[in-house]
């Protein structure tokens, strides 16, 4: 039984990370109107309207300095602080410009441009923004990108199944308020069993 199961063709999206990857035809679902993931395959991330696991002990960010740490309006839109490197600032207002779009899986992954985004779509939209992407990846792959460890301004937290940032003291999340596709929010989170990565020379 063993060896028939270690034959049997590796599904299509058997390397799910958290997204599709960009451009792969083979891998990218087809559009669909408010897809519902099938449960055995992940989702690309967290549906904000579910509740968060059992926090776990944060991982160490270097402390922000006074000044360093951008602010989350009622509006759902961060106010970047103005000492802040023109990268931060250029990822702030393009996660700006998707903060208040609905949670889909899949999407910021076959256009730029989506009328909703997943964890990975949205984090790759912002980095992209800063000129730091030029096509967006999935969760697996961010969780191996940039450099280890936590950045100065910018940290990323990311694994198979689930990816976020951490943004001159904000959190960049698909994940953790009780409203859809929940983006800046100031709360922290567990980042257990997340790889820590950081964009070069943040």
């Amino acid at each position: 039984m063993l060896l028939a199961f270690a034959a049997a063709p590796a599904p299509a999206l058997a390397d799910q990370t958290g997204g599709t990857s960009f451009g792969a035809a083979s891998q990218v679902p087809a559009p669909v109107q408010d897809p519902t993931p099938d449960p055995g395959v992940n989702p690309g991330g967290v549906d904000p309207s579910q509740p968060l696991p059992v926090p776990a002990p944060l991982t160490p960010v270097p402390a922000p300095l006074p000044g360093d740490v951008a602010r989350v309006l009622p509006s759902g839109i961060a106010v970047a602080p103005a000492g802040a490197p023109a990268a931060v600032q250029q990822i702030i207002a393009a996660g700006n410009r998707i903060a208040r779009k609905k949670y889909i899986w899949g999407g910021g992954h076959r256009r730029w441009e989506d009328r909703g985004y997943d964890c990975s779509g949205s984090v790759s939209y912002a980095l992209r923004g800063a000129g730091l992407l030029d096509a967006p990846l999935v969760s697996g792959e961010l969780g191996r990108w940039g450099d280890g460890g936590p950045g100065r301004w910018v940290t990323i937290y990311a694994n198979a199944g689930h990816v976020y940032m951490i943004v001159a003291g904000l959190r960049f999340d698909t994940s953790g308020q009780r409203q859809a596709g929940s983006r800046w929010q100031s709360a922290r989170r567990s980042s257990r069993g997340l790889r820590v990565r950081h964009p070069v020379g943040l």
